[in-house]
């Protein structure tokens, strides 16, 4: 009992690296199902048709498990195979009679809601914000209980998860990441209808409240978003474009105005770019920097805006405490990356105390900005992949990557003797040249600092 009770307690401080801590509306990434289910010993879900074989790669995953997606005959459907919006990932479930009939009610409920005058968001998600799950389960001694095809999306998602950790190739991240953040529903059954009626709730947002921001009340964050519009990627042309910085002022002020507790803050207009651009390399191949985004069909357009707000919204929900008042999460995470790093390397510790250097005068635009400052967008694009395929990866893992990308420079940061000369060096690292292959022994490190460290608090400690 003594030893349960220590671990729960480390696990709850908040100086702690590793604690659970509360935020804002979190809802990414979703806890594991599997902790959370219950089933009758009569009743528990067989898996004999998913295949146990490790897959090798990505795609090596996707037809390994292509059964696990599909429980009828339709082996021709081929799952991450050649990438085409109309076979999406992963292939949906047919239902019984019964689950028809609830998807349909489910669906007069969602048509239901599209049609509502939606309110600005408050502290709170709204229930049209939480994930969408699978409505299917049945009675089973009195217990409502997930049915086996439920079971099966599960175990797929998580298996998605795990084989994204290590990168996902360029012609499937869009469609992959729209599942990873929860946007996008697994049952493949229901996208279409979902897709639609997000889409068009984002709109009616921008019809409703878009035209307020000369007012009197927002004003102020109107001018803020617009003033850091063109500070968003300055050397990249892509984002320079009149029609580009038109639609991030629209995703960054209804947003601001849907979570009051927070508004908007300098530095999530960063975290806006990396969706926008997965998203609209559905459609662009080449030289997507110089690529002409007016030139695009109106709908192609407005579903990229609209996606683009609805993902970033959802990685948001998970980190909210980093923006509102005061930013206390990012306090947090600078103590906590402090802590960390005096228990991994205590020469780089010494060398900041000694010089005079505050973690915060550093690492405070690190949590921020989830390192965009840092590196060039193609190698934000590949850490994100990791983000969101691992549990809390955007505000818990983010502690670890930052800790291995400060013990990178420690030679260069113990070869300086001098305040300014720090933190010169630790504003301006040398990444320009950086890649998949960098950003992957990044990841790796962070992993295996987070496997030693998290849940041991006393380990290193001097």
């Amino acid at each position: 009992m003594a030893t349960d009770n220590r671990i729960n307690f480390w696990r709850r401080n908040a100086k702690v690296p590793g604690s659970v801590q509360p935020v804002y509306g979190a809802q990414h990434p979703p806890l594991d199902p599997r902790l959370r289910r219950t089933y009758p010993k009569d009743t528990k879900p067989k898996f004999n048709n998913i295949k146990t074989k490790k897959a090798s790669s990505f795609h090596e995953f996707a037809r390994s498990t292509n059964d696990a997606w599909d429980i009828d005959d339709e082996e021709d459907e081929e799952f991450l195979g050649t990438f085409n919006p109309a076979v999406s990932i992963p292939p949906g479930l047919h239902t019984t009679s019964s689950t028809q009939n609830q998807q349909h009610q489910a669906g007069d409920t969602e048509s239901a809601v599209s049609h509502r005058t939606a309110p600005p968001r408050t502290d709170s998600p709204n229930l049209q914000d939480v994930q969408e799950e699978d409505t299917e389960c049945k009675q089973v001694n009195g217990k409502v209980v997930k049915s086996s095809s439920d079971a099966h999306l599960n175990t797929s998602s998580e298996e998605l998860r795990k084989h994204s950790w290590s990168g996902i190739p360029r012609e499937v991240r869009p469609i992959t990441w729209r599942l990873l953040s929860g946007y996008l529903p697994a049952n493949k059954e229901r996208r279409e209808l979902v897709l639609k009626r997000k889409r068009e709730e984002y709109f009616r947002f921008i019809e409703q409240y878009y035209h307020s921001r000369t007012d009197e009340h927002y004003k102020d964050t109107y001018r803020q978003i617009h003033i850091d519009i063109p500070r968003t990627n300055p050397l990249i042309p892509l984002f320079q474009q009149p029609a580009v910085q038109e639609v991030f002022e629209r995703i960054l002020f209804i947003w601001a105005i849907r979570h009051p507790a927070s508004g908007y803050v300098q530095g999530i207009n960063d975290l806006v770019t990396p969706f926008f651009v997965v998203f609209l390399s559905e459609f662009v191949t080449e030289d997507m920097e110089n690529f002409d985004v007016a030139a695009l069909p109106l709908e192609t357009q407005r579903n990229i805006e609209a996606d683009s707000f609805w993902c970033m919204s959802k990685l948001l929900d998970g980190i909210q405490d980093n923006y509102t008042f005061a930013q206390p999460g990012i306090q947090n995470k600078v103590k906590a990356l402090e802590e960390l790093v005096s228990r991994i390397d205590e020469d780089i510790h010494n060398h900041f105390k000694r010089y005079e250097v505050e973690y915060l005068q550093f690492a405070f635009r690190w949590m921020n900005n989830l390192l965009m400052r840092e590196l060039p967008l193609r190698c934000t694009i590949r850490l994100w992949d990791t983000y969101q395929a691992e549990a809390e990866g955007f505000s818990h893992f983010h502690l670890y990557v930052c800790a291995a990308f400060l013990i990178k420079w420690r030679k260069e940061i113990l070869s300086m003797v001098d305040f300014q000369g720090l933190l010169m060096l630790l504003q301006n690292l040398p990444t320009i040249h950086w890649g998949n292959e960098e950003v992957g022994l990044l990841l790796a490190e962070a992993y295996r600092l987070k496997y030693m460290f998290a849940d041991a608090p006393s380990h290193y400690k001097r």
